[in-house]
């Protein structure tokens, strides 16, 4: 389940629907344009806090999901510890993976 997860962040990236690294995901959070923030789990406490923070109070779905090193290879990158997902089809998909993968449904 993980690896779908990965790969659908991957097709978001063909798509031009991903964003990385922490001050331009923080510039879409606050242009309006995040549909959905995807932070790594490795990522610094002080990084968490500020884009749960971010998210809760603009009232954007997010998820801590993955490494940096995976979500920077899953977009071709160096790691990254913050994705912004564009697209809300993209961030609906991804969400429900999550939530199957959560529950533990495969």
């Amino acid at each position: 389940m993980n690896e779908k997860l990965y790969s659908m962040i991957g097709l978001s990236q063909k798509a031009g629907k991903i964003t990385s690294g922490e001050e331009p995901c923080e510039r879409e959070i606050k242009s309006g344009k995040s549909q959905l923030i995807i932070i790594a789990q490795d990522s610094s406490d002080n990084t968490k806090k500020r884009f749960t923070q971010m998210c809760n109070y603009r009232n954007i779905s997010f998820i801590e999901f993955g490494i940096k090193e995976k979500l920077g290879k899953m977009i071709g990158k160096e790691y990254r510890a913050v994705l912004s997902v564009k697209d809300k089809n993209f961030a609906n998909l991804i969400i429900g993976l999550y939530n199957q993968m959560s529950s533990g449904g495969e």
